[in-house]
């Protein structure tokens, strides 16, 4: 994998994200995961959120990123503020809501550290509301590049996005349910990141064969998407551009934890669009970034940078092309 001279690194402009903060709170068994019954095991706490989390990866990848969300005024909201700015995320302008509590993500491993079931306690996100962005107008206008996540309401995305323009747009599509909420609006951002479920329910299409994931990928570029990334698991990550489509698959995996796996992923793509990488080397880089966030305890890896991630993917991973 190699990267083209960039000016990520230079002051060049911000990239802002808007969407959800919250404490990841995961409970992971020793021995296989009995349902029904209580599992000795480890539990660990730690700051997190889709927003939240791919923000703090751009940051540790040398990107210039300001946050927009919201935390309640509790304990948790001070641990988030406090962890997130730590990582060299711009704080300045997420909303403190008084008298409300910071989301919270609840998620139980099974004995492979894959998520078996999990509880998102999120009605704070409620305050990340077009009211919120409209007081942001102009920091949301003035950076480089936009992400968002699918956590905010149909209404305050609808706003987010007509603010800005002359900028690219990307979207995590978070959950199932969350991605059909937004899909009269998929035409707006220039790349999108749903997983194959998730496309599947957007497209109506079967996603379980390269022809099937084409046929995905060629819905979404007719809405008016320009890039394309259907994560795959353990299979890799489908990518198309209309012209440049194939899978990246890595080779080898450790797996600590899988939450933030897909943010880490995401604030790759993110880092290879300003570096000015192909959708394919994109794809590569994005899995690098998602393979340093699976081997870390926590839903961010510390460890990751552009060295890092290339490190982890130099001989680790298989590249088919499609036309």
């Amino acid at each position: 994998m190699r990267e083209r001279k960039s000016q990520v690194l230079d002051d060049a402009g911000y990239v802002t994200v808007v969407g959800g903060a919250n404490i990841d709170i995961s409970g992971a068994p020793f021995k296989t995961l009995k349902q029904r019954d209580s599992n000795p095991g480890l539990v660990t706490s730690s700051a997190g959120g889709v927003g939240r989390n791919i923000a703090e990866n751009l940051a540790r990848l040398g990107v210039a990123v300001k946050l927009l969300t919201v935390v309640g005024d509790d304990v948790y909201g001070e641990k988030l503020l406090v962890d997130t700015r730590r990582s060299g995320v711009d704080i300045e302008y997420v909303r403190r809501a008084p008298g409300e509590s910071s989301g919270i993500y609840l998620s139980v491993l099974d004995e492979n550290r894959d998520m078996a079931v999990a509880v998102s306690s999120m009605a704070i996100l409620n305050r990340l509301d077009a009211g919120y962005l409209r007081e942001n107008r102009e920091l949301l206008a003035g950076g480089r590049l936009t992400v968002f996540d699918a956590n905010l309401t149909l209404e305050a995305l609808d706003y987010g996005t007509s603010l800005i323009t002359g900028q690219k747009k990307y979207l995590d599509l978070v959950s199932v349910t969350k991605a059909l909420k937004v899909k009269s609006l998929l035409g707006r951002f220039y790349c999108i990141k749903p997983n194959r479920l998730e496309a599947e329910a957007l497209t109506g299409l079967s996603a379980a064969s390269h022809p099937g994931l084409r046929r995905n990928a060629e819905y979404f570029h007719e809405a008016g998407v320009a890039k394309v990334f259907i994560t795959l698991g353990a299979e890799g990550v489908y990518f198309s551009d209309g012209v440049e489509c194939g899978i990246v698959r890595a080779m080898a995996a450790q797996v600590g934890n899988a939450t933030g796996a897909g943010d880490a992923f995401v604030a790759g793509i993110l880092h290879a669009e300003l570096a000015g990488l192909s959708t394919a080397e994109a794809a590569v880089f994005g899995t690098g970034a998602a393979l340093l966030a699976l081997a870390a305890g926590d839903a961010v890896s510390q460890a990751i940078s552009p060295e890092t991630i290339r490190e982890i993917m130099e001989g680790n991973y298989e590249l088919r092309q499609a036309v």
